[in-house]
């Protein structure tokens, strides 16, 4: 089988929000991430249906965006009742951990409630939530590429082991219960 095309990165991750101009002061006026294209509709050009809104999108440094739709109703995303909090987020990269230090500390002065700094071994993060209940986390790399690329050669093994693992876990509860 031929590969798939190449992708070649992120255009942009698009979210549901509450309130549009909510959103571009946290993202462009504390976050730092230029608004650069709005789209009004009345119709969704993929699937034809009648649903007033607004699309926004704010750049960042690599070309990518973060994008969002207000539907005109001031209702935000609810979370998965199945999935904890900490789950589904948007990792952004910043350069440093001095630059990591001084966004927790604008964040904060903006009063945004910021987790962290946490040590994941290989990046250091901050996390907070935007007016949106959407959780965004700020990290930086803190190993070498060399470390870096030793992961890499690891990852089918240990995306296997733990699929074996899990597994058995299944497996185990499953003995359980019929006991």
């Amino acid at each position: 089988m031929r590969p798939f095309i190449p992708i070649r990165g992120l255009h942009h991750f698009a979210y549901r929000c509450k309130d549009a101009e909510e959103t571009r002061r946290f993202y462009e006026d504390i976050l730092g991430l230029p608004l650069v294209h709005v789209v009004r509709s009345d119709h969704v050009p993929s699937t034809g249906e009648f649903c007033p809104y607004v699309h926004i999108f704010f750049q960042m440094k690599d070309g990518s965006y973060i994008a969002f739709f207000d539907l005109g109703d001031d209702v935000a995303s609810e979370p998965s009742p199945n999935t904890p909090a900490w789950v589904n987020h948007l990792a952004l990269r910043v350069d440093s951990i001095a630059d990591l230090q001084q966004a927790k500390m604008r964040l904060e002065a903006a009063g945004v409630d910021v987790l962290g700094p946490t040590d994941h071994h290989i990046i250091e993060s901050i996390y907070f939530f935007d007016p949106n209940g959407i959780r965004l986390e700020l990290t930086t790399p803190t190993v070498s590429a060399a470390a870096m690329d030793a992961l890499r050669n690891s990852a089918q093994r240990d995306a296997q082991a733990w699929a074996i693992e899990k597994h058995q876990r299944r497996q185990e509860l499953a003995a359980a219960k019929e006991r």
